[in-house]
């Protein structure tokens, strides 16, 4: 909507706070009176100072990077995968299994699964559910 106005900048430059709410309602009142001449600057300023607050979206690679922790339930590090898999576009299932199996700390139920070898996420997942049901009980 800025952007079909593009020949008004004064309308631009009013109607862009309205837009805007929490950090960047802050940074825009912030700005010193008679900083800004038109929309475009306005525009480049913005993108400039929110840059960093890109939402970064991580590939497959990232799922290497994922174990679990020293005291780390079984439970939570499979959830935590889950929502790390949840934010990569298109993940590789085969690429997927590799990685939660490799990110499993050494202990009774990792040898487990290096012995059983499950082929897919769903016999990894059905080994898993019951190793979760031994730790909480």
């Amino acid at each position: 909507m800025m952007f079909m106005n593009k020949e008004s900048d004064p309308i631009l430059c009013r109607t862009f706070p309205t837009f805007l709410d929490g950090a960047a309602l802050i940074w825009f009142s912030n700005l010193p009176e008679g900083s800004i001449s038109n929309f475009d600057e306005l525009a480049n300023q913005f993108i400039k100072h929110f840059a960093a607050s890109k939402i970064y979206v991580h590939n497959s690679d990232y799922l290497s990077t994922i174990k679990q922790g020293p005291n780390e339930s079984l439970k939570d590090y499979m959830t935590r995968f889950a929502e790390a898999t949840n934010e990569i576009p298109n993940v590789n299932l085969e690429v997927h299994l590799h990685a939660l199996k490799s990110g499993l700390r050494s202990g009774k139920f990792q040898e487990s699964i290096v012995i059983a070898k499950p082929k897919t996420l769903a016999e990894f997942r059905e080994k898993a559910t019951t190793q979760i049901e031994i730790e909480e009980f």
